[in-house]
């Protein structure tokens, strides 16, 4: 199963909560050693560690809508996207 890390950022300082979720996200980089990635705004800080089972090749998260306004990290199967 992927791993997610996540808070709410109580200080909009891009830089160290950066710093912040990288450092949580590598505590749990036996939940998905082979892809991470990470969100941080002034609102909310989520990184995502996936292990890779089904798509090799996609499956890059958190995900964003086409303007930005929101994001989503997700862990699970959907049946039938072909």
């Amino acid at each position: 199963m992927c791993g997610f890390v996540g808070f709410l950022n109580e200080e909009p300082n891009d830089i160290e909560n950066n710093k912040v979720i990288r450092d949580m996200a590598d505590k749990i980089v036996h939940r998905g050693p082979d892809m991470d990635d990470y969100y941080v705004d002034g609102d909310v800080s989520l990184g995502f560690r996936r292990l890779s089972i089904i798509d090799l090749d996609g499956g890059s998260q958190p995900i964003t809508n086409e303007d930005g306004t929101k994001v989503l990290v997700f862990n699970g199967e959907i049946y039938n996207f072909q």
